[in-house]
């Protein structure tokens, strides 16, 4: 195997585990982020979804490609070898290993995303609080006097926030149940969903 990992013809398979290495290296200290691309075409999602999109980060994602990359085209390179006393072109080797790692990346995923702590993906953006339901519990809203809100994101965490009216001419009462429409900074506006002093049931 030593002699494979030398050889001009194992280049580009040695080349991907030593990126895999480094990207692994700047994962575990810190200095990379998860990267999120905006939402792919809609013919995609499906093979997107199956090589593990959405199960592991992009970047754990990335490693578990150039491992089963680099890995596969080595030992191919070596059964070359073993088999026939010679190494297979890169013109082939490549392609092949290409064609043996995009389901070995996808399997990777899959037990990694039952491997890896799952609480980082509780945490949501204020942003995505718009669009929620969320209920008065403190105050009374007016236009330019806040009251405070408890809305729950998709997880079922419960945020307060700080809430007005949409409408200059609207008011929520405490126990009102709202619908958040916007967010400007810390402040959040709503509009009602017409059930007026409800008895507080959870959001």
């Amino acid at each position: 195997m030593i002699t494979v990992l030398g050889a001009p013809e194992s280049f580009a398979f040695v080349s991907a585990l030593i990126l895999m290495v480094l990207v692994g290296v700047v994962q575990l200290i810190g200095l990379g982020g998860d990267v999120d691309a905006d939402g792919p075409a809609t013919e995609s999602l499906d093979l997107l979804n199956w090589l593990g999109f959405g199960r592991v980060p992009l970047m754990v994602l990335l490693v578990v490609f150039l491992g089963s990359f680099g890995s596969t085209g080595l030992l191919i390179e070596q059964a070359c070898h073993d088999l026939f006393g010679t190494r297979l072109s890169p013109l082939f080797a490549v392609p092949a290993a290409l064609a043996a790692s995009v389901p070995l990346t996808a399997l990777g995923a899959r037990l990694l995303a039952k491997l890896l702590p799952r609480d980082e993906t509780s945490a949501v953006s204020l942003d995505s609080l718009v669009g929620e339901y969320a209920r008065i519990i403190t105050g009374r809203a007016a236009a330019g006097s806040p009251a405070r809100a408890r809305v729950e994101d998709r997880y079922g965490q419960p945020h307060f926030v700080m809430v007005e009216p949409n409408s200059q001419d609207q008011v929520f009462e405490e126990g009102e149940a709202i619908l958040l429409v916007r967010r400007e900074e810390n402040l959040f506006r709503a509009i009602s969903r017409g059930e007026h002093r409800l008895p507080h049931i959870g959001v």
